[in-house]
């Protein structure tokens, strides 16, 4: 999950033994069997190399879709964004945005919205996917005026009205 849900994200071999608490050698295999099917892609800083999601591969898309499906991402937008009407764009924040699975899924929301709709769509959504849902709401000036360096990572675009 950590590679698939943002292709930004990049992790060293080091970092993800403490993140999942298994063997720097039981990693270090799973990380090989990915590169070597062409999932991930090593590049090296220092003495560490760095490993990242290969876009280009022809699984990528899918694997990240299938991830959207089972964090519940596709369910959200179908029963939340969709019904809204005035959004903009909406970007995952938060763990997941880190790739990192969590009880709790946080979305930026941009655009004129309803908070009291939103706030019935959003506890219809949790029912479904069986996670809590934070969010913060911007008008699409404020989130052009924002500064974003205090998000950790940066948002991930999971959906636009003009895509």
């Amino acid at each position: 999950m950590k590679f698939f849900i943002n292709s930004n994200t990049t992790a060293y071999l080091r970092s993800l033994e403490g993140e999942f608490g298994e063997s720097t050698n039981a990693i270090r295999i799973e990380l090989n069997r990915l590169e070597k099917a062409g999932l991930l892609t090593t590049q090296t800083s220092g003495n560490k190399k760095l490993f990242r999601a290969n876009t280009k591969h022809p699984l990528y898309r899918e694997i990240h879709n299938i991830l959207l499906k089972q964090i519940g991402l596709d369910k959200i937008i179908e029963q939340v964004v969709e019904r809204l009407g005035k959004v903009e764009k909406v970007y995952l924040a938060g763990a997941f945005s880190k790739g990192t699975d969590s009880p709790i899924i946080d979305l930026i929301l941009i655009g004129e919205i309803d908070r009291t709709y939103l706030t019935y769509l959003i506890q219809k959504a949790e029912e479904a996917v069986k996670r809590k849902i934070r969010y913060l709401i911007y008008s699409v000036d404020e989130f052009e005026t924002l500064d974003k360096s205090h998000f950790d990572p940066s948002p991930l675009l999971l959906w636009s009205k003009k895509l």
